[in-house]
């Protein structure tokens, strides 16, 4: 059966060249100016892969950015003359997500708390582009070329998320093996784990590792998300072999309410996770 493809903002309200026409002057700016990505990046808070995701028109093109990248970038306020249009673009953007999804996803980009629990792979919403493509080009069954394009691009519009203001407050318990774990390659590897040490400076956001050596552990049933969307209670999310379930019962959400607390207690601390991320980075 062949999978339903989500609708971007963009496509979904027939803007979609907006952006990718953005994309373009943006990139043929920098590199007039001589930056690289990174370079950019560091000006306007951004890292090198959401630069390249706007680049490509498959993350939007903040107003705040344009307005700061028109200064960097000498546009003579080029990209100051179409802010209204992307405003008016992002007030009428629905989700990019695939039916199935687009109530957890709903939830998560309005969440003023978001707690997660990971002990295979790096969560997306701290994922790179290239971690992200490589966990998709890897999947089985094999997905084609633009499907691996089209979900890489939603899982960057996600991490939006961190942008917002006010900023939710997030925390993760990564366990050690995500650390360790080369998805994509060494090169790949590295520069996922430099976006957690950049992510954790994060004032809201807090990772901590929980130790393979940990001879106890409270949570053997797998991965799970917690979050509190705003005005509403406390839900979870888990997926397991592509299957979703979004966990309102008050009773079921406390006991992994309880868990996650356990097992943040246990794992290390967040200083202390900073620095075994820092020397599994040495050691690559």
């Amino acid at each position: 059966m062949s999978e339903r493809r989500p609708e971007t903002p963009a496509e979904a309200e027939g803007t979609a060249g907006l952006f990718v026409a953005l994309g373009k002057m943006l990139k043929f700016l920098r590199e007039r100016k001589g930056l690289t990505q990174k370079e950019f990046g560091e000006v306007v808070g951004y890292g090198p892969d959401a630069i390249s995701a706007m680049e490509r028109g498959v993350r939007t093109l903040r107003p705040e950015v344009l307005v700061k990248a028109d200064e960097v970038l000498d546009a003579g306020g080029l990209l100051l003359e179409v802010v209204p249009e992307v405003e008016a673009a992002m007030t009428k953007a629905r989700t990019r997500h695939p039916e199935w999804y687009r109530n957890y996803a709903g939830l998560e980009a309005e969440a003023v708390e978001l707690h997660f629990y990971a002990n295979h792979g790096v969560p997306g919403l701290l994922q790179t582009d290239d971690y992200a493509r490589a966990v998709f080009t890897r999947r089985r069954p094999f997905l084609d070329e633009e499907t691996i394009e089209r979900r890489v691009a939603d899982r960057l519009s996600r991490q939006q998320v961190f942008e917002r203001r006010p900023a939710p407050i997030v925390s993760y318990v990564l366990e050690e093996i995500v650390l360790d774990r080369p998805i994509g390659g060494r090169r790949v590897h590295a520069d996922q784990l430099r976006r957690l040490l950049s992510v954790g400076r994060m004032q809201n956001l807090e990772i901590q590792v929980m130790p393979t050596q940990a001879e106890e552990h409270p949570n053997m049933d797998g991965a799970f998300n917690l979050l509190t969307p705003r005005g509403y209670g406390q839900v979870a999310y888990t997926e397991v072999q592509g299957y979703p379930r979004l966990i309102t019962d008050p009773e079921e959400v406390r006991r992994i309410v309880d868990r996650y607390g356990i097992m943040r207690a246990m794992a290390l601390s967040p200083a202390e996770s900073r620095k075994l991320i820092e020397q599994k980075l040495e050691e690559l």
